[in-house]
């Protein structure tokens, strides 16, 4: 057992992630060193910006498999949705990609705004089974100084943060809203969202900065327990 990391881009060539295999393999030497053990990988689908193919991404991480060392993470495929045209399209035909073998999805926002009926789409698939997981959520203007919010947000959904931005990577006021959502108990998980392999020495400290002001337990909690529990079809209370 060890710890599972819900978010990266570690298949390469499909979007801003790794670029090329020798880098994708040089981030899985830098999760196992994390303690990682089961990798999502979540390519960006993305319109106008990253739509990859899913046969090319099933063929990249088959690539990936092929050369994937036993000391590395196992890998479960999924994607990073934005919640854009490509989106709604995929939700009204229920073909939104999710982690696979799973009724978890990971979605995305644009920062500046939150989509319209966004509370009611997220209880319409809680009711229908799903597991909406949102990405980053200390990014999200609307949540800023808005816990009620955030609180009626987390009720439908999970809040992975990314362990970057606790480290302080990602800019001052993201920093402090993800450090926000992890004291208030807000934050269900955190992960990596690696792009590349200085990603991982970001995630590091953000780890540290856990270990040190939550202890021990809310890192096991966090990036082990709660991710777990997502993938098993269930969504943690607040």
């Amino acid at each position: 057992m060890g710890f599972v990391d819900l978010h990266s881009h570690v298949l390469y060539g499909l979007d801003d992630g790794a670029p090329d295999e020798k880098s994708a393999l040089a981030m899985l030497d830098g999760l196992a060193a994390l303690g990682i053990t089961e990798q999502c990988v979540t390519p960006h689908q993305k319109a106008s910006q990253y739509l990859p193919a899913w046969e090319l991404i099933e063929a990249t991480l088959a690539k990936l498999e092929a050369v994937r060392k036993p000391t590395h993470p196992t890998l479960r495929l999924a994607a990073e949705n934005m919640w854009d045209d490509v989106f709604y399209q995929r939700a009204a035909d229920n073909t939104i990609p999710g982690y696979r073998g799973t009724v978890a999805f990971l979605v995305e926002i644009p920062p500046p705004l939150m989509p319209p009926g966004m509370i009611d789409q997220l209880f319409k698939w809680r009711m229908a089974g799903k597991v909406p997981v949102l990405a980053h959520p200390e990014r999200y203007h609307a949540l800023w100084d808005n816990d009620d919010l955030a609180t009626q947000l987390r009720k439908h959904c999970a809040f992975v943060i990314d362990l970057g931005a606790i480290g302080g990577f990602h800019g001052r006021r993201e920093m402090k809203q993800a450090r926000h959502l992890l004291e208030a108990g807000l934050a269900t998980a955190v992960a990596t969202d690696a792009h590349q392999l200085g990603d991982l020495q970001q995630a590091a400290e953000g780890l540290r900065w856990i270990e040190k002001k939550l202890g021990h337990a809310a890192v096991v909690r966090l990036f082990d327990h709660a991710p777990r529990e997502l993938l098993a079809g269930e969504l943690p209370d607040v």
